[in-house]
């Protein structure tokens, strides 16, 4: 796939942040775009009417939303070209903390959700030679402190879509991940709390983050180029090396790093 030029690409989670500037890229490179989001409203509001465009309600942890999603897509279009599993949420607390009920929640949307989808989309995507991609985080790599379940649920990901992509080797079929490392979007703005509320406030500096329209013009690249899986920051590169190669270091910097966050739960140990 050379160009999305006048493929269907179907995005999950488009009504901000990464999801929101893929839809506004795809469609910008002439692509037909099909994005849902639990709340049609807010999703509706952040694009002009355009006969290149379909948005509709679905909740992806549903199984039953996501086999509605695709299937209004191939009643629109006929086919799909690209699945981009966008839809996620993080969270921030100890897991000594946390309501299990966070923890599904996240395995519920991050996994689930990309499961569910996949398998709806699937029949389409081999038909087409098209491409599945994930968008993961430096999480997927490595276990990151106070977001255990992000962290569990990013990992799932990044092993469903390696098994699939080996078993759809010679298929013509491309899947792959992306982790965008911090980029300033909601994710943490919605990211859960020990009990399960949002965090409102992020703790990171947003105006030092990638931002999500150079992200999002980085994976749509990468999808054009079917790459097999790209971290998109020096600092989640660094992580990924150190990780595979020091993993008794890459504990220590990592916790560092996590203890120096405004707020952090780790204080709670030190």
């Amino acid at each position: 796939m050379s160009s999305i030029k006048n493929k269907v690409v179907v995005i999950t989670g488009g009504s901000s942040g990464i999801g929101k500037a893929m839809v506004e890229e795809s469609l910008k490179k002439g692509a037909f775009v099909a994005v849902c989001a639990r709340n049609l409203a807010k999703l509706q509001s952040q694009f002009p009417d355009s006969e290149n465009l379909l948005t509709f309600q679905a909740d992806v942890s549903i199984e039953e939303d996501c086999t509605r999603f695709v299937d209004e897509v191939v009643k629109q279009w006929g086919r799909i070209d690209v699945l981009i599993n966008n839809a996620g949420i993080s969270m921030r607390a100890l897991f000594e903390d946390a309501d299990l009920l966070v923890i599904k929640e996240l395995m519920d949307i991050n996994f689930w959700g990309t499961v569910y989808c996949t398998k709806a989309a699937l029949p389409y995507i081999i038909k087409e030679k098209g491409v599945v991609l994930g968008v993961s985080s430096i999480a997927g790599y490595r276990g990151l402190p106070a977001r255990t379940g992000y962290s569990a649920s990013k990992f799932a990901m990044q092993g469903f879509l390696e098994a699939l992509r080996t078993e759809l080797l010679h298929s013509g079929t491309h899947v792959m991940w992306v982790s965008p490392g911090f980029t300033a979007s909601n994710i943490r703005n919605v990211a859960r709390s020990a009990d399960g509320s949002s965090q409102a406030e992020t703790p990171l500096d947003e105006k030092k983050l990638m931002s999500s329209e150079t992200c999002a013009r980085i994976i749509i690249d990468g999808i054009e180029r079917r790459k097999r899986s790209m971290v998109l920051t020096g600092q989640g590169k660094l992580a990924v090396w150190v990780t595979k190669l020091f993993p008794g270091l890459a504990d220590k910097l990592v916790y560092r790093h996590f203890l120096n966050e405004p707020d952090s739960p780790l204080k709670t140990y030190n």
